[in-house]
């Protein structure tokens, strides 16, 4: 029983050391010494193993919580300029706008270094396929910072964004706060991926949760409820992205501005398809580029195999089946190359 004992004990000072030894503020490093003095006490009580699990995955979580640490920002318009231009065709306005962010960005660290940090909030809005999401990819690379996603595609429960009480069974930190932990820093990029496609019956709550997140005077106290302390996420930077904005509330419109994503003409789906596309599929699918050829009059076919699309997500799939196809042509029929023309387009292209 005193070995038993010796072992318990030794459980507690483990967590107790984590505590002294984390970087956390004073107030939740009280708090959590609270948690370990009733851990203390449930072994007399013989409610411990229940009690230990509960309390040291919290803790675990709350030392996760990257306080005080940040990543500096880089700020060079240039080469921020040559990472737009590098990842994305065309789309100049968009663009301008996001350098005009970082001349905010920049000046506000330049001339305000002693005022709280405050970066608009941009919502991209536009058909699937047009470069929303990787915007804010492109943004991270131009500004050095990490880049946390979470889709709201589907989320049925304002609570995965916030989390769950520690009293409900099997609880965990909501999803902006796992972001933030995953990130390792207290200043990441936070992509609010396609907030319009919520589940209905959780819009509202989902949308009240934003407006904490999204507003300068709340989100320096954004409570997770299952960590349930005051967490400041006022120098994350938020950027949202949408189909469109129907379901999006008042309120959180208000407190961001919106960019209009364009479509994608056939002209500069080709130019993508040339640039973008097809060195990457033809790297994946294991061709080389005088192996697999597309030539120049059948293009308007790959652009539009099944209609008009807004994006280049189908443009993408209808290449990467096209070369498939021609990688097995290749090796089955030990070929050395194909090539895509008028009498044999239809074989490769997908149909209804």
């Amino acid at each position: 029983m005193s070995d038993f004992r010796e072992i318990l004990n030794q459980e507690i000072a483990t967590l107790a050391a984590k505590i002294e030894q984390g970087e956390l503020p004073d107030e939740m490093r009280y708090q959590l010494k609270k948690e370990v003095v009733a851990l203390e006490r449930s072994v007399e009580l013989g409610n411990y193993d229940e009690k230990y699990e509960k309390v040291s995955h919290y803790i675990d979580w709350c030392l996760h919580i990257p306080f005080g640490k940040k990543t500096e920002d880089t700020l060079d318009l240039n080469q921020a300029q040559e990472i737009f231009n590098q990842h994305h065709f065309g789309m100049q306005e968009v663009k301008n706008r996001f350098l005009e962010y970082l001349a905010v960005l920049n000046l506000q660290k330049n001339n305000f270094q002693d005022e709280k940090f405050s970066a608009p909030i941009l919502l991209l809005v536009g058909l699937v396929g047009t470069g929303k999401t990787t915007f804010a990819y492109s943004l991270a690379e131009a500004l050095g910072r990490k880049l946390v996603r979470i889709p709201f595609g589907g989320m049925g429960s304002a609570k995965e964004l916030r989390g769950s009480s520690r009293l409900l069974l099997g609880s965990e930190p909501g999803k902006v706060l796992k972001g933030v932990c995953g990130s390792g820093v207290m200043n990441p990029i936070i992509l609010l991926d396609e907030i319009d496609r919520s589940a209905d019956d959780a819009n509202m709550d989902i949308m009240g949760v934003l407006v904490e997140l999204l507003d300068p005077a709340q989100n320096h106290a954004f409570t997770d409820d299952y960590i349930n302390y005051p967490i400041d996420l006022s120098q994350a930077i938020f950027l949202a992205t949408a189909n469109n904005t129907r379901k999006i509330a008042t309120a959180v419109m208000d407190r961001m501005e919106k960019i209009d994503m364009p479509s994608y003409t056939d002209e500069e789906k080709v130019a993508i398809a040339k640039k973008y596309v097809m060195p990457k599929v033809l790297k994946e699918v294991g061709l080389k580029p005088d192996q697999f050829v597309i030539r120049e009059e059948m293009w308007s076919k790959m652009v539009r195999p099944l209609g008009f699309d807004a994006g280049i997500r189908t443009l993408q799939r209808t290449i990467q089946g096209a070369a498939r196809k021609a990688a097995r042509i290749i090796v089955e029929g030990k070929y050395d190359k194909v090539e895509i023309g008028p009498d044999n387009y239809k074989i490769f292209l997908p149909s209804y």
